[in-house]
């Protein structure tokens, strides 16, 4: 018989929802394990950016015979709704067994514990309150390994999200580039001549300022913000973060981040944009299986210095710099470090769909999409 359990705050039951992925992923050679240690401190609310500290939220598994089938987090980000005058709430971690009857259940239960808080609607799936980190269904895409920080499921995680009544709310693109060459020839014909002429640079970040930079990053998130459509800003399911939000996701990324992939552009000592990229730490993590204890940690600082590809994830300049090439130059920036340190690929994502602006960066360099995600919307 089907059950559903609503999980204490504890980390026996919390451990089983973490372990309960490695059941549904034991076969999937592309699948990326997260570190559990890390996932334990989100839902433990340990963790340094306190994802889960935006609102309610509870854990809900099904059960069969002792047996766990589906699970997912559902939570509401009081934050996002007071700024957008709305009553969503979000599911996030969902994973399940290819059954109907046990989504109805799972989403049923989630849903009927939003009604309760006054919500009318579920969005999803979506990290709490973070539009960068897995966010939407991978719909298109399956072939190889996700990339830092993006979804990757069964593709028959669509089929069931559908029959239930979930619709679809907005899709978002991956695009993907492996030939600098190619690229660079493109983009760099407009560079030069449009920063001589709108009065423009590029610095790479100073890691040793990292208040001042974080400021100037705030600043152009700001006025982003206030004068452009969500689709284009890129806080469609969460509210943009603060100074010290910032500050303390900084603080998190610090020792994953490589300098000459975070650049600021700024006209005399104003900030107009700027892009933040990683290295593709998937690449270490499925390595590594998911701990980094007790010779996991080895593995780790082997394999970081192997790591062939980059995430950019984040690429913004305010609205008066727009259609003046600044979004070309700093990608420029990218592609020169990329192949100046021996890259192989460069992953830009992921991209609303309507957001047009931001997918003519990769299209006018010859690049095109290459996965999917789809965020979901059930109203009741």
């Amino acid at each position: 018989m089907v059950k559903i359990h609503e999980l204490g705050r504890n980390k026996d039951e919390l451990m089983q929802f973490i372990n309960f992925a490695w059941e549904i992923y034991q076969d999937d050679a592309n699948w990326v394990a997260p570190l559990k240690s890390d996932l334990l401190k989100i839902f433990l609310g340990a963790d340094i950016s306190k994802k889960l500290d935006y609102g309610p939220h509870t854990f809900f598994m099904v059960f069969e015979n002792g047996e766990p089938l589906a699970r997912v987090l559902v939570g509401i980000n009081e934050k996002m709704n007071l700024k957008k005058n709305i009553k969503a709430g979000y599911f996030s971690y969902f994973e399940t067994i290819n059954s109907t009857k046990v989504v109805k259940c799972l989403m049923g239960y989630a849903i009927n514990w939003l009604k309760k808080q006054g919500i009318n609607r579920l969005i999803g799936p979506l990290y709490p309150n973070d539009d960068v980190d897995n966010r939407g269904l991978l719909i298109e895409g399956f072939d190889s390994p996700p990339v830092l920080m993006t979804s990757y499921n069964p593709t028959y995680y669509q089929k069931l999200l559908e029959e239930y009544g979930f619709k679809k709310d907005a899709d978002f693109f991956a695009y993907y580039c492996d030939d600098f060459d190619m690229a660079r020839a493109r983009v760099d014909k407009v560079v030069s001549f449009a920063m001589k002429k709108y009065h423009f640079r590029i610095d790479r970040v100073d890691l040793k300022q990292v208040d001042r930079e974080i400021k100037d990053i705030a600043k152009v998130i700001e006025l982003i913000v206030a004068n452009s459509q969500e689709e284009e800003n890129g806080f469609e399911y969460s509210s943009p973060p603060s100074y010290e939000e910032l500050s303390l996701e900084a603080k998190k990324l610090l020792p994953f981040m490589d300098r000459d992939l975070i650049y600021i552009a700024r006209s005399g000592d104003d900030p107009i944009g700027f892009v933040l990229a990683l290295p593709d730490y998937n690449q270490v993590l499925k390595k590594v299986k998911g701990k980094l204890l007790p010779f996991g940690f080895i593995k780790y600082l082997w394999y970081r210095n192997k790591i062939d590809g980059i995430r950019g994830f984040a690429q913004y300049v305010i609205p008066s710099f727009r259609n003046k090439a600044v979004n070309a130059a700093i990608f420029q920036k990218i592609l020169l470090a990329a192949e100046k340190k021996k890259y192989r690929y460069v992953e830009g994502s992921s991209i609303n769909e309507n957001n047009i602006k931001s997918r003519r960066i990769f299209e006018n360099a010859g690049i095109k999409p290459y996965r999917t995600y789809r965020v979901y919307q059930k109203v009741f």
